[in-house]
């Protein structure tokens, strides 16, 4: 068996899209996965499967979240090391980076291809800069830009169905589960 981490999108940010944990975690049981874990209420979940498919896994999710929510929930699943290794490459990121004043990261679905990582990485201003790793770009704000705006620099419609954690739930997740 192995362990994934599965991180969803857009759910518990208003009255509409409520997903709490608890739920989350007897869905993920409900559908055949084993060991469901969650972590703080924004949709992090580790669990074991026999599955080897990270598109299956999605799927399997996927259609499981949206009989139980009655509303889509997209879904992006990691196994563990690939997402220590994003753990592992914020940590780089930020400390080759002194006086952050921000670090966000977009987990994504898919890869962007090289010319959208091209673009993405054109997006660079005095507020910060964004780095893509395989499937995940981060956001390495400076001092300046708009507290509370996760996307001052306009990446974020470059980057394709992701969903973003800030820098520190990436570090805690991985400790916890990597």
């Amino acid at each position: 068996m192995a362990t994934y981490l599965a991180f969803l999108r857009a759910i518990n940010l208003g009255a509409k899209r409520v997903f709490p944990k608890d739920d989350i975690r007897r869905v993920v049981e409900e559908a055949g996965f084993a060991d469901a874990a969650t972590h703080i209420n924004t949709g992090n979940v580790r669990f074991t499967t026999a599955l080897r498919s990270r598109g299956r896994i999605e799927e399997r999710l996927e259609r499981a979240f949206a009989a139980d929510r009655g509303f889509d929930v997209p879904t992006i699943v990691f196994a563990r090391d690939e997402f220590a290794q994003i753990a592992g490459e914020a940590r780089e990121l930020a400390a080759s980076r002194p006086g952050l004043a921000r670090h966000y990261v977009s987990l994504l679905k898919q890869a962007p291809a090289p010319a959208a990582i091209a673009a993405i990485e054109a997006t660079a201003s005095d507020l910060g800069e964004m780095v893509v790793r395989g499937r995940a770009a981060h956001a390495l704000l400076r001092p300046g830009y708009e507290n509370g705006n996760v996307d001052p620099l306009g990446a974020a419609k470059l980057l394709g169905l992701g969903t973003t954690r800030n820098a520190n739930v990436v570090a805690a997740i991985a400790e916890r589960w990597c």
